[in-house]
């Protein structure tokens, strides 16, 4: 089933009572579709008048592009390597788009298609994402974590009309690239599990069909483990197409839960922090992937014991204030006056353990996902990814209070063993 078809079977009556709808409307994804983009965006009725939103590195992956466009009005906004997004750069975007007849090409992966997303929502023009990179799932996602006085917030935004993809230039990717993205795969094992916790513990909204979309997606990609850093066509196409199905998934959701968890939350930290320091952060799937086996250690720690006590919550929120400093008032409007642990109830936990742990181990464990980690070429230690272990240990303890989202890192602090 192609993704256009997935799509369609989405739009069905679903089991979880919810209509599933998601703004992408065409999808390509062969050899050579970088010569194709013009005549696509005809098709799906894109304004004549184009913003092309790229950086240096991903223009220069995109050969062939401009020539495609032949046909348009084509205005550039080029970055040089644009790393983090900012609001600074979402400004900008809107700044060239607003009160006009134009519609945006993002070329690119990550915080291109992210400032594009927040832009194009914000002024409601079209938008086509070109994918230089199998690098992050993102691409259909509703939301754009943008970085916004030192925190990193996730915003609505607009999921795109239009996803293209060159198989070609995917598989010419540096491999690092292709890492990460496998990286940031294998955590959405990780967001399943907080997801059905929460929704077990509090009845948070819990679709069974997009999770398993999520689930079958990673599943199938981590059966491509020892291929992911070859330059083939086919197993890029296949890579990429499983990253755009967690993010349709996302889509359908209208939220990030059935494609991250904890492990997302705390390299989110790790950015803010870094950022705060004058440090451009890592590749986002590098230090995914690296708490994501943090969260699945910890996670399959806890699931060894059969039976816990509970207590209520004890934070000492002036020490998670300290830590976070500038950031801490944004972090008290996240907590006060209503706080995610306030829909637990103790002593359901303590009766629902057996179930947790269930769900805990229906996903591939710490030991399977290192090895298939390694195997496609990630960064597996926090030395690989050349975070300081105190740094790294301080954002995996107060990352919890930095999303108003319950996940079993969260809930650390009720559980005794």
């Amino acid at each position: 089933m192609n993704i256009l078809e997935i799509i369609d079977d989405f739009k069905k009556e679903c089991a979880c009572g919810k209509q599933h709808e998601t703004a992408v409307k065409d999808v390509l994804i062969e050899s050579g579709a970088v010569c194709r983009v013009g005549d696509i965006l005809c098709k799906n009725n894109f304004s004549n008048n184009i913003l092309l939103v790229a950086d240096e590195n991903t223009l220069k992956a995109s050969n062939g592009i401009i020539e495609s466009l032949g046909g348009f009005n084509v205005e550039y906004k080029i970055y040089e390597d644009l790393r983090v997004a900012t609001m600074k750069e979402v400004d900008e975007i809107e700044k060239l788009i607003a009160n006009k007849d134009v519609s945006v090409l993002s070329v690119g992966t990550g915080s291109l298609n992210d400032v594009c997303r927040l832009a194009s929502a914000t002024q409601n023009k079209k938008l086509c994402i070109f994918a230089t990179a199998p690098s992050m799932d993102g691409f259909a996602s509703y939301s754009a974590p943008i970085v916004n006085r030192g925190f990193k917030f996730s915003y609505p935004a607009k999921s795109p009309d239009v996803i293209i993809a060159d198989t070609k230039i995917l598989a010419n990717a540096p491999k690092e690239l292709k890492s990460a993205g496998f990286g940031d795969m294998i955590a959405k094992y990780v967001g399943l599990v907080d997801w059905q916790i929460s929704a077990l513990l509090t009845g948070e909204y819990y679709c069974e069909k997009i999770a398993k979309l999520t689930r079958d997606a990673v599943d199938e990609l981590i059966k491509m483990a020892d291929k992911v850093c070859l330059n083939d066509e086919y197993v890029a196409g296949k890579i990429f197409e499983a990253l755009l199905k967690t993010g349709i998934g996302i889509s359908f959701a209208q939220n990030s839960r059935p494609a991250s968890g904890s492990e997302h939350v705390i390299a989110h930290l790790i950015e803010c922090v870094e950022l705060r320091d004058g440090i451009i952060p890592n590749f986002h799937g590098d230090d995914v992937g690296v708490c994501t086996l943090e969260m699945l250690k910890y996670y399959n720690f806890l699931a060894e014991n059969e039976y816990i006590d509970t207590q209520n919550e004890n934070v000492n929120w002036n020490d998670v204030y300290s830590f976070y400093n500038e950031m801490a008032d944004e972090v008290r409007k996240l907590n006060f006056p209503e706080n995610v642990i306030d829909d637990v109830d103790k002593d359901e936990l303590k009766n629902k353990w057996g179930e947790i742990r269930k769900i805990i181990h229906s996903v591939p464990s710490y030991s399977e996902c290192e090895a298939a980690m390694k195997k496609a070429g990630c960064k597996i230690t926090v030395e690989d990814i050349g975070k300081d272990q105190k740094l790294f240990d301080d954002c995996v303890k107060y990352s919890p209070y930095m999303r108003k989202r319950l996940t079993l890192l969260r809930l650390r602090d009720m559980i005794k063993y």
